[in-house]
């Protein structure tokens, strides 16, 4: 038996199992792709995400005013990386993205070790996990290496190597519009600007793209449920404001889909 395109009675368990393989393989397909608050990866994720759902991506530009905060500067990496004077990289942005300091600005230059140690980011009590940093509203460069790592870094010159753009350009997020019965609004919203994290980010983008293919099976009370994916609460922001300048409805309630143990409502 069905009811609204989700099977129920004893063949449940098997329909769970097959989205839990779509939701997985969805993440790993994510995983690789260097997302921040903007630029191609947010992009590419939300066109990535248009195969599964008919997702409208939205670009608000560079120096927009919403609410109390202003859309940032467009950033774009290529590549990243620390090498001894040999060639050897030590740090590597193509082997993991989270060893580059979100939002370094550009940089190509040798210098001590003694210099670089304050642009390098660790976790002590964690010598092997490799932090996520950022610096959206301070100008700086950094990269994120582990604690061991770290350690094992000899005296002399390296060279520092960002390959990136900061420039005006826009903040993209998709959103998703299944019209219901009434005027109301429910509006369920996840990030999707944190690179490759799976727990913090991923897994609220697959729960939300299967969570929108079972509600376009139903008919929906509310009027409006918009499934928004966007760069944390920067272009949730926009949303709301757009959200309450365009409809007329009462936003009757909020769901973050979240990428953490628990959910906030």
């Amino acid at each position: 038996m069905e009811n609204s395109g989700v099977a129920v009675g004893d063949s449940r368990a098997q329909f769970s199992e097959a989205e839990g393989k779509t939701m997985m393989a969805l993440i790993e397909e994510l995983f690789p792709i260097c997302r921040s608050i903007t630029g191609n990866g947010v992009r590419q994720s939300l066109e990535l995400l248009q195969r599964h759902v008919p997702l409208k991506i939205n670009e608000v530009p560079s120096g927009t005013q919403v609410l109390d905060w202003t859309v940032p500067y467009e950033w774009n990496i290529r590549e990243a990386y620390v090498a001894r004077q040999d060639g050897t990289r030590v740090v590597d942005f193509a082997k993991n993205n989270l060893h580059i300091l979100q939002y370094s600005r550009p940089i190509d230059t040798t210098m001590s070790l003694a210099d670089l140690r304050p642009h390098l980011h660790t976790l002590p009590d964690q010598p092997d996990w490799i932090p996520y940093r950022t610096s959206y509203y301070s100008e700086n460069w950094g990269f994120c290496l582990t604690h061991r790592e770290m350690s094992s870094l000899d005296d002399g010159n390296y060279r520092v190597v960002i390959d990136a753009d900061l420039a005006p350009g826009h903040l993209s997020y998709g959103e998703l519009l299944i019209p219901g019965e009434t005027d109301e609004t429910v509006l369920f919203s996840c990030h999707i600007c944190h690179p490759s994290l799976a727990n913090d980010n991923l897994a609220g983008i697959a729960v939300a793209t299967l969570l929108a293919r079972h509600i376009q099976a139903l008919q929906p009370r509310f009027s409006a449920v918009q499934l928004g994916r966007q760069s944390k609460q920067y272009a949730a922001s926009w949303q709301m404001s757009d959200l309450a300048q365009s409809r007329q409805s009462l936003l009757q309630l909020q769901v973050l889909v979240a990428q953490s143990r628990r959910f906030h409502v």
